[in-house]
């Protein structure tokens, strides 16, 4: 398929500056969401993106690095665990996704997101089921949020250390729940999706 589908069509409708949305954390029991907003340039296509979830942590760190020197614009933002547990994790999705839009240094004229979100914004949108894998924007985006979340989880690794998130970003594997059974919940914890722990 190509990438560059939604995007082409765009452009042929005049829009110039494409931007794609996508979010990593939805999951997890602990850690922020964290979402990216990207406009690539695109007459100069970085080779190998594709949705985050399909490539090695070696080959997003690589893409990663290539997106933010070639993109027009980009931006990261991340939503804590308190707030999920306050608005929920589909509100808090949102809110991320369009804190990220609304920090572009440059204001798109057109924003493809990930999923089924229809995003809080004054400016015209399409959200793309699978869109990671069926579009350059969002996949570029969903390689820039999965990196610096995962850079987040090994950091938070490192002050937590009973819950190995260093290996499982926060989902809920053996070694995770194990940890919590032993040492109990962290304040990186969210509250809402661990209420059996409590």
């Amino acid at each position: 398929m190509d990438k560059l589908e939604y995007e082409n069509e765009l452009a042929q409708q005049g829009y110039k500056y494409i931007c794609g949305v996508d979010e990593v954390g939805r999951g997890p029991l602990a850690g922020p969401v964290v979402c990216a907003a990207v406009i690539m340039p695109l007459n100069d296509i970085i080779e190998g993106v594709d949705d985050s979830k399909k490539l090695s942590a070696k080959k997003r760190e690589n893409l990663y690095e290539k997106i933010k020197q070639k993109a027009i614009a980009y931006a990261i933002c991340r939503v804590e665990p308190q707030v999920i547990d306050e608005i929920n994790i589909l509100e808090a999705t949102k809110l991320c996704m369009k804190n990220a839009v609304e920090a572009l240094k440059i204001t798109p004229d057109f924003v493809l997101t990930d999923g089924n979100m229809t995003l809080d914004i004054n400016i015209p949108q399409k959200s793309v089921i699978g869109g990671d894998a069926k579009s350059y924007s969002i996949g570029s985006a969903s390689i820039i949020a999965k990196v610096f979340r995962d850079k987040i989880m090994d950091e938070y690794a490192e002050i937590y250390a009973e819950y190995a998130f260093d290996k499982n970003k926060g989902y809920g594997t053996a070694a995770h729940i194990k940890g919590i059974k032993e040492a109990g919940l962290c304040p990186i914890h969210r509250r809402s999706f661990t209420k059996k722990w409590q």
